[in-house]
């Protein structure tokens, strides 16, 4: 295991065709992964919106260039290939169309910062203390999605679980991988490991609440407050009958704290019921009269 990783981070003769080859088979392979619905909501789609993949992905390439130049520039066309690929692949899937390029702008402005970061980054094979300087940002950035991964996974167990490993270990590991210093292994490995602990308890303390108003008052929906509602679990959370000022009407409030499916049920005061199934997930919720 330790040859294998000493070989990922720096035993690569690692060429442009590889470069090129590893970029289309991670733009491909990130496109699938937003396009197959099963997946939406679990480990395998995070890649598509956060930092943490890409980062172990931009490390390998740095750690593996000849020259700070190589890197720069092997990072840069990476990413330059990658990224538009990944929406290239999803037009014909999507209602967006092409619209779905309006989303790279945001990915193009960190390809250009390849450039930058891959030169800079190139210096964390010197072996000296301040090369964990340069690789802290990046562990930043895992840690940030560590921070919203342990939250959705306490939101919606098991899902998430993969990706919350992933982050823990890198946060850890990735000053053992790269450095050859024992120094540096040991402290980059316990500020790692505390940065973990941390951010475990603080999400702990704060659980995650998803609040939405779920359904306003209207002629498919008559309801004011004398009416009661209630989720047939309560591991779902809790739901109530508010009175908005601003809209001047009433609405079916939800504070949710897990993701399943349930049954809201609404009994008016003279005792008629109503059930609705509702799906609940992170952000989003689907709600369906019976």
């Amino acid at each position: 295991m330790r040859k294998a990783i000493k070989k990922l981070f720096g035993g690569i003769d690692l060429t442009w065709p590889m470069v090129i080859a590893a970029a289309i088979i991670a733009g491909a392979f990130t496109a699938a992964m937003a396009i197959i619905p099963g997946l939406h909501y679990t480990s395998f789609n995070t890649i598509t919106v956060t930092f943490e993949a890409w980062i172990l992905f931009g490390i390998i390439i740095i750690m593996n260039s000849k020259s700070n130049l190589d890197s720069a520039l092997k990072c840069f066309v990476f990413f330059l290939i990658s990224q538009p690929l990944v929406y290239l692949i999803q037009v014909p899937f999507s209602w967006q169309g092409w619209g779905l390029f309006g989303y790279y702008k945001y990915w193009f402005i960190w390809t250009i910062l390849c450039l930058p970061m891959g030169f800079i980054g190139y210096y964390m094979k010197k072996n000296k203390w301040w090369g964990y300087l340069i690789l802290l940002p990046m562990i930043v950035l895992t840690a940030d999605s560590y921070s919203t991964y342990f939250s959705r996974f306490l939101f919606s167990m098991p899902r998430y679980v993969l990706v919350c490993l992933f982050c823990a270990c890198a946060m850890i590991l990735y000053p053992a991988a790269i450095f050859d210093d024992k120094r540096i292994k040991a402290v980059g490995g316990a500020l790692g490991g505390a940065a973990v602990m941390v951010l475990t308890v603080l999400c702990l303390l704060d659980p995650p609440v998803y609040s939405t108003e779920i359904m306003g008052s209207n002629d498919e929906h008559m309801f004011d407050d004398s009416y009661t509602v209630y989720l047939e679990d309560d591991k779902y959370g809790d739901v109530s009958i508010i009175y908005l000022d601003s809209l001047e009407d009433y609405f079916l409030h939800a504070d949710f704290r897990r993701s399943g499916d349930t049954v809201l049920t609404m009994v008016s005061p003279t005792g008629e019921k109503t059930e609705y199934d509702v799906h609940i997930e992170r952000d989003t919720y689907d709600i369906t009269k019976r």
